[in-house]
């Protein structure tokens, strides 16, 4: 036993003793160091050198700027009461300007644009790269919006008042200096925020962990503070939450990455809600709490399971009783992407074998019907927006080979229309799309995507690129890319989408089978689609490329060390790769969940 625990002692002491050697690469850890972005205009000089060396490279090059700076763009709206707002970026605005139009000038086609604020004359005013990070609106008129502005694009803010009968900032409006947090409305001149408010205001992670309110004509330091997490704490925040007419004022507390309390204020106290603290709240609607279960949930003797969407009435909640109607429940090979409302319905995006399909559901009588929206079959659709006053709704579908097409969409009559389509920049008839599922190493099936040439050879000769991601319960769902078409499938390329665990493909389940000690059923998950590619003849690994960003940059940096046998070449975009130190990097701390 002694000597046990003397060898034990032994292994502390040189584990402690290499990782207190001091690192030589730390100097990368400050990202916006002279040392550090010397580094890296050394290395985007080595690879320019050699990629524009490349035959192909000029033409493939002009082809993407020109699909890249094209004009012909689908403009997404946002609609606030009587008006179209949208963020556009031309070649001529290259910052961005906000603008809108008559909801009835929109709808028809023909809209008249008002510009009201223009980011790159402002930018050149201040000296500052402004970057555009959205609004929130004063409902119901929404004659007032709190813009958000970025210095040069990170996540901290500046928060300004803007008038839109003015067209200008508020003289002595609200303003939040530069800092990571939210803010809303509550009224015209009461706001909720979670920001920097100074000295042991901010967690660990680097978010807000106050929530004050704040009235206008008052300093922001003397708001008053209705809620204050842990400095442990991934962040704070607070916000508003609609039924139609009638409000209520949340604040959520997440103790990790996955998992936070919410809270509603009333009589001038924080309510604790009793829910799961993995749930997510999708909103309210006919006094529903809508709520995505991320794990099982027993009330009152029933199970409801991981994955489901129920609801609850609310204000039974806030009195500490649970009423619970199951709105839907997936199935293995499905999952909800996404819930929004119109003003009398609740629409829900599912994600069914790895594509997208579009319900509408009412609440009658006590419970949930539901009908389904006759959208196009195997791609991916997303709610654009949509008009809290009426039933309209926006929605765009895209697949593989079909460009990005806007719909305009009534809930109440359940009819959509096209509304514009982008152009084709390669033509779609030339190629096909197939799903296949390949075996990883503990015997799961991952479902992948393979867009190729209706003509392909299986002589494991094809240039192959397999793009993964696998983290944040984020699917990777068909999309169209003008540039992927001319670039790589136009150049006799062969394209994969991985659909690894770690994302959100088939709902909670999936994402949390490649959390922590699971982490290598990711790795795994891809390279068994590398090996079933290589076991049909697609290709070979001579031919076999990876290509990820940030967690997905992860995922192809482990990849190339575990398992290089399988690919010749690796596009590692803006990797997380130092797992031993990515907690004191900026946000890392928030990603440890």
């Amino acid at each position: 036993m002694k000597k046990e625990i003397l060898l034990i002692l032994s292994l502390f002491f040189v584990c402690t003793s290499i990782y207190s050697q001091d690192d030589p690469y730390l100097w990368l850890e400050e990202v916006d160091g002279e040392k550090a972005l010397e580094f890296v205009d050394a290395q985007n000089k080595t690879t320019f050198d050699l990629l524009s060396k490349e035959k192909e490279y000029e033409s493939i090059y002009e082809k993407c700027l020109e699909i890249y700076d094209s004009t012909d763009k689908i403009v997404y709206p946002t609609i606030y009461g009587d008006f179209v707002y949208n963020f556009w970026k031309d070649k001529d605005h290259v910052r961005g300007i906000w603008r809108r139009s008559s909801k009835e000038s929109f709808i028809n086609s023909d809209p008249k644009w008002e510009a009201l604020l223009d980011l790159d004359e402002m930018s050149k005013k201040d000296s500052v790269k402004w970057v555009y990070k959205g609004v929130r609106g004063l409902y119901p008129d929404y004659n007032k919006f709190l813009v958000s502005l970025s210095k040069g694009g990170g996540d901290a803010v500046v928060v300004k008042e803007f008038d839109t009968k003015t067209k200008a900032f508020v003289n002595d409006g609200f303003l939040i200096e530069e800092s990571k947090g939210g803010v809303s409305y509550l009224d015209e001149n009461t706001l909720i925020v979670s920001s920097d408010f100074g000295e042991n205001t901010m967690t660990s992670s680097g978010y807000p962990r106050q929530v004050k309110l704040w009235k206008r004509g008052t300093l922001l330091k003397d708001a008053e503070l209705i809620f204050e997490g842990q400095e442990s704490d991934v962040s704070v925040g607070g916000y508003v939450m609609r039924d139609g007419s009638k409000s209520y004022t949340m604040i959520i507390k997440y103790p990790t990455t996955f998992k936070g309390t919410s809270y509603v204020w009333v009589d001038n106290k924080p309510v604790l809600l009793d829910l799961p603290e993995d749930v997510q709240i999708e909103g309210i609607h006919a006094n529903q709490l809508i709520l995505n279960l991320k794990s099982d949930w027993s009330v009152k003797g029933r199970t409801y399971t991981q994955g489901s969407l129920i609801s609850l009435n609310f204000t039974d909640l806030i009195a500490g009783k649970k009423e619970v109607t199951t709105i839907m429940q997936p199935d293995e090979f499905s999952s909800i992407s996404g819930v929004s409302q119109t003003k009398n319905k609740v629409l829900l995006n599912i994600t069914r074998n790895v594509t997208s399909e579009l319900y509408i559901y009412s609440f009658v009588d006590g419970k949930w019907e539901n009908q389904r929206v006759n959208t196009p079959d195997l791609g991916t659709l997303s709610i654009r927006d949509l008009d809290e006053f009426s039933d309209t709704y926006f929605f765009e579908f895209r697949n593989f080979l079909t460009p990005s097409t806007l719909y305009i969409a009534d809930a109440a009559a359940n009819s959509i229309v096209p509304f514009k389509s982008l152009t084709a920049y390669f033509d779609g008839s030339k190629y096909e799309v197939k799903q296949f599922k390949s075996k990883s190493k503990d015997g799961t099936m991952i479902p992948y995507f393979m867009v190729s040439s209706k003509n392909i050879k299986k002589d494991g000769k094809n240039p192959t690129l397999i793009y993964g991601y696998g983290g944040f319960e984020v699917p990777e769902l068909p999309f169209y890319s003008g540039t992927f078409g001319t670039a790589w499938l136009d150049k006799g390329g062969v394209f994969v989408l991985a659909n690894i665990r770690g994302g959100g493909e088939y709902g909670p389940k999936w994402h949390q089978a490649g959390l922590k000690e699971k982490r290598q059923n990711v790795f795994d998950d891809f390279y068994s689609i590398a090996e079933d590619l290589i076991a049909k003849k697609i290709t070979s690994p001579r031919h076999l490329g990876i290509m990820g960003g940030s967690n997905g940059g992860l995922l192809v940096g482990v990849a190339f060390t575990q398992r290089p046998d399988l690919y010749n070449a690796v596009v590692c975009q803006v990797p997380l790769l130092d797992m031993q130190r990515y907690n004191k990097l900026l946000a890392g701390a928030s990603w440890m969940g």
